[in-house]
């Protein structure tokens, strides 16, 4: 079921998410060759705790398996869900943060590709296609629309460049549970309903340079291109009103 936020439940999102922008500000500039990806993890840790915030992805999935870290930082050709660890940073990888916070109870969820020094040209536009992607995505976001509208958007730029869309995993309702209905595809299948006033949602297109398929790793959680290319990830949680719809989470690019 999709669970319209009304106006006390968005302004309590919109704290969250503003306060997880103003972690993003401080914790890119981190980001950088040779750093382990563990100490990324560690730093987000306090800084949330200091900001009175809870981290939303520690300790979230079965009991058997729950994520280990308060952020997650994917690699080259890891997608999403990468568990931060000793691996050091290196010149010229892409590098996909993805975070969210737990404020009192309200949701953000944001994600950035870092270029970490120097990228090649490839890694380069592949990263600006994919912030690309995002924003046609959200510029289809308005109440009355269809929610494949989304999906359309991000697809149809991505295949334009040749780039594979990831299909297996997408976008969500977020805000008071960090995964909600409806689910926000990136490849236009799927579930359609009109999109109403109310809305609170994640779009995270996942634009991979070759094959839109995926595999996840031994530990569960990391999730890698099927042929081991580059992949790039970017996300905003919006909120849609009857007359507007507004980015939550802060432009980074």
């Amino acid at each position: 079921m999709i669970r319209l936020k009304n106006e006390k439940q968005i302004n309590g999102i919109r704290t969250s998410c503003r306060m997880l922008g103003a972690m993003f500000r401080e914790l890119i500039p981190l980001v950088m060759p040779g750093v382990e990806t563990l100490e990324l993890d560690r730093w987000t840790r306090n800084w949330i705790k200091k900001a009175g915030g809870k981290p939303a992805f520690l300790g979230y999935g079965p009991n058997s398996n729950p994520y280990p870290a308060a952020i997650c930082i994917s690699i080259n050709d890891e997608v999403i869900h990468g568990i931060p660890s000793k691996r050091k940073i290196r010149e010229g990888d892409l590098v996909s943060l993805d975070c969210g916070i737990d404020l009192g109870g309200f949701i953000s969820d944001q994600a950035i590709t870092v270029e970490a020094g120097r990228v090649d040209e490839t890694a380069h536009k592949l990263n600006l296609v994919t912030q690309e992607c995002l924003y046609r995505g959200i510029e289809s976001a308005k109440a009355g629309n269809r929610l494949l509208q989304i999906a359309r958007a991000v697809h149809s730029h991505a295949v334009s460049h040749g780039y594979g869309v990831v299909h297996q995993f997408c976008g969500h309702g977020v805000g008071l549970d960090l995964h909600e209905e409806p689910t926000v595809s990136n490849t236009p299948k799927g579930p359609n309903p009109r999109m109403l006033g109310g809305f609170v949602i994640a779009i995270e297109p996942m634009i991979n340079i070759g094959t839109g398929d995926v595999n996840i790793q031994e530990d569960g959680w990391t999730v890698v291109t099927a042929d081991h290319k580059l992949s790039a990830h970017w996300e905003h949680t919006i909120a849609l009103f009857k007359d507007h719809t507004e980015i939550l989470t802060e432009r980074l690019d």
